[in-house]
């Protein structure tokens, strides 16, 4: 996680750009990993930081604090922070709370149990978190978990018959939500959002969380199931920074999250698509997701339940466009940009006295075949 770029430097950025609510402070950094929260809120002017961390990587942190000479400035608790104790009250908390879809790792009611050391009017790093949801079509992927499944259709299997399982694999298959990227124009309607406030919601809020939908497709669409991704928001003293999971956005290692239904729906612009989506935790540090879901007009209600704690992890490292959204020839585009990039590179160059030393280029597009005709201006050497 270290190495998740947009993660780590959005969390510094949010930290320093607010260093109002860090200088002279006592802060505490929950869940504390590495110590990297904590070496960042020195980094704004910390007084002292208390770092807060359950599992052995505790004794890791201290030997970054001890290597980066920073002793004097954070303090290493080696606990779950619902069983130590501060020595004192802090001022601002900080904490990287978020999994898969928000609340996978139920980390956040953690967080939200670490108020308790907070003084009035303190601030939190993260402060709020909203979970997006919209419906989407992906054919391919449907086939995808679909062709998985068609494996336990073989009758003859090694000599072994394997098709009475077939249907129980397909359900186990649509139980895993997806986790992975995808291209946005996937979605068939505008997301809703659920937004948990990490200084104002209790933890029994987190225990049970149900949201209820309507969307409007803005176009006919096989609607396969429903995408999830996140945003929190670090609203400091002097600025409000965003750290996104959007499909949007760059990606980061949350990715985002697409739970399937076994049947698909098929909706027309503007027809009303309701349900609901539940979220029950469970003793596995997790969530069944339950989703229900019906077209305007119709009785027929399709439901899945879905296991949070067991992803099935596709990401490829590329995201394909989703099939139909090309308006005009791929294949004349390209090759049109092709010419285009071979004129400007074989067009004869203006020459303005002598050999070439500095060059400027003409601003806009003008008539000529090449659109920026290189200038060189007389240096001297003839």
């Amino acid at each position: 996680m270290l190495q998740d770029y947009v993660r780590t430097s959005t969390f510094q950025r949010a930290i320093l750009d607010n260093h109002g609510d860090f200088v002279g402070k006592v802060v505490l950094d929950v869940g504390a990993g590495s110590g990297i929260l904590s070496f960042f809120a020195v980094q704004a002017g910390a007084k002292h930081v208390y770092a807060v961390e359950g599992s052995n990587m505790a004794d890791h942190c201290r030997d970054l604090i001890k290597n980066n000479k920073y002793q004097d400035k954070i303090t290493v608790i080696h606990g779950m922070i619902e069983e130590v104790e501060l020595p004192e009250e802090v001022d601002t908390i900080v904490s990287e709370p978020m999994g898969y879809m928000l609340y996978n790792e139920r980390m956040l009611e953690t967080y939200i149990y670490a108020r308790k050391w907070l003084k009035k009017g303190g601030k939190m790093f993260p402060s709020t978190g909203t979970l997006y949801l919209a419906p989407f079509s992906d054919e391919s992927l449907f086939q995808e978990v679909c062709n998985k499944a068609n494996f336990w259709y073989q009758t003859f299997f090694y000599g072994v018959d394997l098709s009475n399982l077939r249907q129980e694999a397909y359900d186990e298959y649509f139980k895993q939500p997806i986790v992975d990227t995808f291209d946005p124009r996937h979605l068939v309607a505008k997301p809703i959002k659920h937004t948990t406030n990490f200084m104002t919601d209790t933890e029994d809020s987190l225990r049970d969380i149900h949201i209820d939908f309507t969307f409007y497709p803005h176009a006919a669409a096989q609607v396969h199931g429903i995408a999830f991704w996140f945003d929190v928001a670090f609203e400091g003293s002097q600025k409000t920074v965003f750290l996104s999971t959007s499909p949007s956005e760059p990606l980061t290692h949350w990715y985002q999250v697409r739970c399937l239904m076994g049947t698909p729906l098929f909706a027309r612009p503007g027809q009303p698509i309701i349900g609901s989506v539940t979220l029950t935790s469970n003793k596995r540090q997790s969530y069944d997701v339950k989703l229900k879901m019906h077209l305007a007009g119709s009785t027929d209600t399709i439901t899945n339940v879905l296991d949070l704690k067991n992803p099935y992890f596709r990401y490829t490292g590329s995201v394909p466009v989703p099939p139909g959204n090309q308006n005009s020839s791929p294949s004349d585009n390209y090759w049109e940009n092709v010419a285009t990039t071979a004129t400007q590179l074989t067009q004869p160059q203006v020459y303005n006295g002598g050999a070439a030393y500095t060059q400027t280029y003409t601003k806009g597009y003008p008539t000529s075949p090449n659109p920026y005709t290189a200038i060189y201006e007389d240096s001297g050497y003839n």
